[in-house]
């Protein structure tokens, strides 16, 4: 059991692991920007670390300031919340060689599943069902309209690094895909310091699907069911439900089984999501 850690993000996340470690007896420690001072995050750790400029990319994404946060405080391990450097590789490798915990996957399982493009290219050699499209990093804004069009609009363009509706442009028609591939990629080298995008054909109307699993450091991977997250405003969930009113025990059985096998193929450990659309 931890002393101390530091939780490397902000917000709403940031509070409730506070509140969970303080449950546990655990001492935490808060990092902020410019802009999160005030911040109830910071008011409800037992220390308060300033790591930079109001812009993430100068301070949330600076990994080198977190690690130093964790030193000068004596913080034993990092909890990274959820975006900026949670699906971070080279932050979780890092860590570990500085002898700090990284509460969650380790950094081999995060670079195979925090990076969309190489986790869609695992699953399919893993036999897991995945959305048709283009699994690959595009380097312009051109050869993006041309690939829509190969697959049929309307597409997704998506950041390889992002999550959380971040990153991600649904278009209809060559005019979107030119403008939506400029957009999605500054904003994913804003948000997560990665600019490579990739495109998915687009499911109208489908039901979003998440998989809950739990893996352990002996290689045992299982499923706890599943997540009906269909209810979404702008790419990000409002609502989960669960059990999914629309599956069936069939289909609830092959999904968990095909998140265990993606969870193995990676090594994972700690808790994820395998996501599914299902149309």
């Amino acid at each position: 059991m931890f002393d101390k850690i530091l939780i490397a993000n902000r917000g709403e996340i940031a509070c409730r692991v506070i509140k969970t470690a303080r449950r546990m007896g655990i001492k935490t420690v808060a990092v902020y920007s410019d802009a999160d001072k005030d911040a109830r995050h910071v008011e409800l750790a037992d220390e308060a670390v300033h790591i930079g400029a109001a812009p993430s990319r100068e301070s949330y994404l600076q990994a080198d300031r977190i690690i130093a946060a964790c030193k000068q405080t004596g913080a034993q391990a990092v909890h990274p919340g959820y975006g900026f450097l949670s699906e971070n590789e080279a932050f979780a490798r890092r860590v570990e060689e500085e002898g700090i915990a990284f509460i969650g996957p380790k950094h081999y399982s995060i670079a195979a599943m925090g990076d969309k493009i190489a986790s869609k290219k695992l699953a399919i050699e893993a036999k897991v069902s995945t959305i048709p499209g283009w699994n690959d990093s595009i380097e312009t804004a051109d050869r993006a309209v041309q690939i829509a069009k190969d697959i049929g609009y309307p597409v997704m363009i998506k950041a390889s690094a992002g999550g959380g509706g971040k990153g991600l442009r649904v278009v209809f028609n060559d005019r979107e895909a030119f403008e939506g591939f400029t957009s999605c990629r500054n904003e994913a080298r804003n948000s997560f310091g990665d600019d490579r995008v990739f495109i998915e054909k687009y499911v109208e109307e489908p039901r979003h699907i998440e998989i809950q699993v739990l893996g352990d450091s002996h290689g045992s991977v299982i499923y706890l069911n599943e997540r009906e997250c269909s209810i979404q405003r702008r790419h990000q969930k409002v609502i989960e439900e669960a059990p999914s009113p629309f599956i069936s025990d069939a289909t609830r059985k092959a999904m968990g089984e095909q998140a265990v096998a993606l969870a193995k193929a990676v090594r994972y450990q700690s808790a994820g999501t395998v996501e599914f659309v299902v149309g």
